[in-house]
């Protein structure tokens, strides 16, 4: 049998200016699993408000972000590919596809059926299941496959938070900073709404109705995004042997006004400010790579805000990006499904 492997990550722009921002903003928006109202007010927003205004500014940002190579998200996904289909061998076909942008869902599941495999195997680049992310990535897979007469074998991996390589990875990343010198230790977590918690909960009775919902997995939060955030960071502090007070989980990139995820990273540096803190290490152990959110939010944006509180430094830990231990935890996880 010959596997097709569907590493699916979210996307990016296809370039830095005004137009390719415009594209990726307004595709990635309008996705009624990001921002979850009605049809009509949702495109009325994306594409009247938010989009014509947002990709100015982004724009700028995303030029700050670009390499030689191109965006480092689909930079490190092809280099991520490449070393995967080398460790798998000629028995799998790994292919890219990005939720919004290039390269397409559609076009790397048409290069897997045109290499006649038996199966796909599809590998969300997103540690954690999130409605927005791992659930949009896997109904744009199902709505590709459903337009097939034959629709493949396939499985899907849903989330891996607690990856015994990938905690390793992020915490030998951390060691390369001197850990016991940091005043503080922040996991910053990508936001969500906190609605979308909510609506994911199953039992209807658990999310932000029970005390400290989510710093315990159990039955109940077991495809929580955020109990899966929670388990991520106690595992890699427990690797580097950090005490429950040395430690803080926040979360990042919010948009729009109502309710996310808590407590707001801001808010958090706020906080530790307040403490006396002045150099604290940077978890964002929500990507795989290391892209606008790490590079530029944490370490330009949030270390401005931090000096401003009167803070010294943010050091960032390098995100898992193309190490060697990494993708044999990729390949492993995909053999093992």
């Amino acid at each position: 049998m010959k596997k097709g492997v569907l590493l699916v990550n979210l996307g990016t722009p296809d370039n830095p200016n005004y137009g390719g921002v415009f594209r990726y903003l307004n595709q990635f928006l309008t996705d009624g699993r990001v921002i979850d109202i009605p049809w009509l007010p949702r495109q009325i927003l994306v594409r009247g408000i938010i989009a014509p205004f947002r990709s100015r500014a982004s724009s700028k940002i995303y030029k700050q972000l670009w390499t030689e190579e191109g965006s480092p998200i689909k930079v490190y996904g092809y280099k991520v590919k490449k070393e995967v289909q080398k460790i798998l061998g000629k028995d799998y076909v790994v292919e890219l596809g990005m939720r919004y942008q290039n390269p397409s869902i559609e076009s790397a599941f048409k290069k897997l059926k045109e290499a006649f495999v038996d199966e796909i195997i599809v590998f969300p680049m997103f540690p954690h299941y999130a409605s927005a992310s791992t659930g949009s990535a896997m109904e744009e897979v199902m709505r590709v496959m459903a337009k097939e007469q034959l629709i493949l074998p396939h499985k899907m991996i849903n989330s891996y938070y607690d990856n015994k390589e990938m905690i390793q990875v992020f915490a030998d990343n951390a060691r390369k900073h001197d850990v016991d010198s940091m005043d503080h230790v922040l996991f910053s977590f990508h936001g969500v709404p906190q609605r979308h918690m909510r609506k994911a909960d199953q039992t209807s009775k658990w999310c932000q109705k029970k005390e400290n919902c989510c710093s315990t997995m159990c039955d109940a939060n077991k495809f929580c995004y955020s109990a899966q955030c929670h388990q991520t960071a106690h595992l890699i502090a427990a690797e580097l042997g950090l005490p429950k007070d040395k430690y803080t989980i926040c979360y990042q990139s919010r948009l729009g006004k109502d309710p996310w995820m808590q407590p707001y990273t801001t808010d958090t540096l706020k906080e530790r400010a307040a403490a006396g803190d002045k150099n604290m290490l940077v978890f964002s152990a929500a990507f795989v790579a290391d892209c606008l959110e790490t590079t530029i939010e944490i370490s330009d944006e949030y270390q401005e805000e931090w000096e401003e509180m009167g803070g010294e430094k943010l050091y960032l830990v390098e995100s898992l990006n193309d190490n060697p231990k990494w993708i044999n935890a990729v390949a492993e996880m995909v053999k093992n499904v």
